[in-house]
C-alpha cells in the first residue's frame, strides 16, 4: 500500500508562502506517534526537498541526545529511501537515487517489502495521485491558516471518493485524519 502523509495547515498547505513549515513542529506526543508510524514502513519514496530536510536525522548527532530523538534517528536511518531529484548526483545513508518512473519505482518499493510504503514531497505525491497510485492519505492538520504556499493536494479533474478510516486529536490540537481510497 502507498501512503501519502504530511503535516498541513487548516487551509491545506504543507509549507507557507515563504516555504517554511515551523508551525508544524511536533510536540513530544505527536513526535512519538510519528515514530510509531515510521516504524511500520518498508521504505519511503521522496522528493529532493523532503530527503534533504530529513537528512539531518542521519548527519546531526545532537538529535540523538535524548531517547526519543535517538529512537527516531535509528528508525529513519534504517528505512530504505528512494529519492527523486533532477539536481542531486548522489545521496547518503540508506538511500538511492530513483532510476525509473514514479510508477515503476513505487511498484518496486511495494514489491520489495511486506510493509507499507510512504511517498513524500508535494510534487512527487501529486504525480502519484495523478497516476492513481496513492491508497491512503494521512494528514496532520495543524491549527493555523497560512493563506498560501505549497498545497498538500494537487488540482484534480475528477472526484476521488475517500473513506474516513481514523481521526485523532492530539494535546497540541493537531488533528490526525486518515483516509483510504474507495476502490
Amino acid at each position: 500500500m502507498l501512503i501519502y502523509s504530511m503535516s498541513v495547515s487548516v487551509d491545506g498547505f504543507i509549507a507557507d508562502r515563504e516555504g517554511t513549515f515551523g508551525w508544524s513542529a511536533p510536540d513530544e506526543e505527536l513526535f512519538r506517534f510519528h515514530l510509531e508510524q515510521v516504524r511500520t514502513l518498508g521504505s519511503i519514496v521522496c522528493g529532493r526537498k523532503l530527503y534533504q530536510t530529513m537528512l539531518v536525522w542521519e548527519t546531526d548527532q545532537s538529535l540523538r541526545d535524548d531517547e526519543l530523538g535517538a529512537a527516531f534517528a535509528d528508525v529513519w536511518c534504517a528505512l530504505p529511501k528512494i529519492v527523486f531529484s533532477r539536481t542531486l548526483d548522489s545521496v547518503q545513508g540508506n538511500a538511492r537515487l530513483a532510476q525509473a518512473s514514479v510508477a515503476d519505482e513505487v511498484a518496486t518499493a511495494i514489491d520489495a517489502s511486506d510493509k507499507d510504503v510512504e511517498i513524500g514531497g508535494a510534487g512527487l505525491a501529486a504525480t502519484a495521485i495523478e497516476l492513481d497510485l496513492v491508497d491512503e492519505l494521512r494528514m496532520f492538520r495543524n491549527p493555523v491558516i497560512v493563506g498560501g504556499g505549497t498545497p498538500f493536494l494537487p488540482p484534480i479533474t475528477e472526484n476521488v471518493p475517500l473513506d474516513l478510516i481514523e481521526t485523532r486529536t492530539f494535546g497540541s490540537r493537531v488533528i490526525y485524519e486518515r483516509y483510504g481510497r474507495c476502490r
